[in-house]
């Protein structure tokens, strides 16, 4: 598998369903999508896009300082059905979805209401035909819409920008099954998704094309697009959503560049997500959660590698991992290279320790080794105005200490939890075991789950009361290991379940966990259920 690897285009829909899994009816959700479009647009789509959510097993808030983290696709998803749109040679031009690229967005859950926006072009002042870019207000809220949105106009810079061909009006339905604000990835989903629909729509996937759009493209553009919506996306949830395979965990690297493996889970435990029912939404809170994790852990690196000598440019955001690198020589990374080989790896990570104890501020009293504004330029070896300028001057945070000390910390353990974990599962693949060699794998990779979680709530201080409870009461329900997944400050767990014990499981989780009493069938199913790994984003292409 290579991120070189075209987006999958199906024109077989048996050959589809049969890589999204069993756990949920695939055929009914694509036919009543497909109908229901027809009744609201008066004529079948052209094109279906997929993009499943994720889970990640172990690996959480590692991936933008660049280190590998071992998520999966899971079988819920987001599908938009699309359709160009005609428009009649005279028709209103004042009339929004008369204009060129107009979208008319709808969404099968009643409580989204239909959406009608239009790019504007923006033209070169000395020439009034020549199209020079396109214009999408994009409000940095928390409404559906946005993500399409943020989706499009990727598409538009990408493909549209210096051009004088106009996107095609198009018609939209979406529906989904991955809850929103859980952690599970909804947000990166919508967008990949509405990518995709836009670029199938507007030609870009078709075997005709100059250019094919390949699964790494995707995931940088996919990347991109959500920061419209106000989020800094490490990378993790878009690769998870385009480049998984059915029945494998991906092992994701970003350094020194893009590449993706599969890693077979000992067999004998399926995964179970919980939702904790506190809704989780980055956008909405990143100012003092995610893009402040995303500016201590740069600002970390930046510190950590003066204090050891490591060189580092005046104007250059150096991550946790290029610190590594830098500090052992490591070589075979500027001309296509893999760099240092896992094993190194890991040894590296396991001295590290020793170096992070440098990023505690010397003579704070602050009791969790916070690190004022002032001290943080200090110790960064930047004046107050390049340290705006480098790190203050793309996103916005709000908080009075930054912990960099705790966020490092967390970084080189996880990281280290993350190789551990992999290579367990390679190994115990490779020897062949026997169940109760299994069952002893999949304890360890519990424990290690279990670590992860801890260091999430202590260091990294992304979990919350409910999820904290939540992976109690599962690892008492019988769970190998619990942790929270996503961005964490709400949304899911995900915990390592012995196969023949699910249904139990999950039994004992809806009675103990105070949110979910009272919850019984398809809305107790709907915030805690068994999955399995599953494909990644495709299109299928109706005849």
């Amino acid at each position: 598998m290579s991120a070189q690897d075209p987006v999958p285009v199906f024109t077989n829909l048996n050959d589809l369903y049969a890589n999204l899994g069993t756990s949920l009816n695939h055929v009914e959700r694509w036919n009543n999508l497909t109908e229901e479009f027809e009744t609201r647009f008066g004529q079948r789509p052209t094109y279906i896009a997929r993009a499943p959510g994720r889970v990640n097993l172990i690996g959480e808030h590692i991936d933008y300082a660049l280190f590998g983290v071992l998520p999966a696709a899971i079988e819920r998803d987001i599908l938009i059905a699309c359709a160009p749109r005609e428009v009649p040679a005279v028709s209103p031009t004042d009339e929004e979805h008369h204009a060129p690229g107009s979208v008319i967005a709808e969404n099968l859950h009643p409580k989204y209401t239909r959406q009608v926006f239009a790019p504007a072009p923006k033209t070169n002042v000395d020439d009034d035909v020549h199209v020079e870019g396109w214009h999408l207000e994009i409000p940095q809220q928390l409404r559906w819409e946005n993500y399409v949105k943020a989706g499009y106009y990727g598409v538009l810079n990408e493909h549209f920008t210096g051009s004088t061909s106009h996107p095609i009006p198009v018609d939209m339905l979406v529906t989904g099954s991955v809850p929103a604000g859980s952690g599970l990835s909804s947000s990166a989903a919508m967008v990949v998704a509405s990518t995709l629909a836009f670029l199938a729509i507007n030609g870009k996937l078709d075997n005709s094309a100059e250019t094919k759009i390949t699964k790494g493209e995707l995931v940088k553009m996919s990347m991109e697009n959500e920061k419209r919506v106000g989020v800094n996306s490490g990378g993790m949830d878009q690769a998870a959503s385009v480049m998984s395979v059915p029945s494998s965990v991906l092992y994701i690297t970003f350094f020194p560049s893009l590449t993706a493996s599969p890693t077979p889970l000992p067999g004998g435990a399926v995964l179970v997500c919980a939702h904790s029912l506190k809704v989780s939404d980055k956008a909405l809170t990143a100012k003092q959660g995610y893009n402040l994790r995303v500016v201590e852990t740069l600002v970390g690196a930046r510190v950590l590698a003066r204090t050891l000598g490591v060189s580092v440019g005046p104007r250059e955001k150096i991550t946790l991992r290029e610190v590594v690198g830098r500090l052992t020589n490591e070589t075979d990374i500027g001309t296509g290279g893999a760099g240092m080989d896992v094993n190194a790896l890991m040894e590296v990570l396991k001295k590290v320790d020793d170096a992070v104890e440098k990023l505690k501020p010397v003579g704070t009293t602050h009791p969790e080794f916070g690190a004022t504004m002032e001290e943080m330029v200090e110790m960064s070896g930047l004046s107050k105005e390049e340290f705006h300028e480098v790190y203050m001057s793309w996103v916005e945070v709000d908080a009075t200490h930054f912990k960099l000390y705790k966020r490092a910390k967390h970084v080189y353990s996880e990281a280290l939890r993350v190789l551990k974990f992999r290579k367990l599962c390679l190994d115990t693949a490779a020897a062949a075991t026997s169940m109760d060699d299994n069952v002893a794998a999949l304890k360890e990779l519990g424990d290690l789950m279990n670590e992860s979680q801890t260091s999430c709530a202590d260091d990294f201080q992304c979990s919350c009361e409910e999820l904290d409870q939540l992976t109690q009461i599962a690892r008492e329900a019988g769970a190998y290991g619990s942790r929270l997944t996503g961005a964490g400050w709400g949304g899911c767990t995900v915990s390592l379940v012995p196969e023949s014990q699910v249904e139990a499981f999950i039994k004992q989780v809806s009675e103990r966990y105070p949110p979910y009493q009272g919850l019984e069938g398809e809305k107790l199913s709907e915030v805690i259920f068994a999955t399995r790994p599953s494909s990644g984003a495709c299109v299928y292409k109706f005849d």
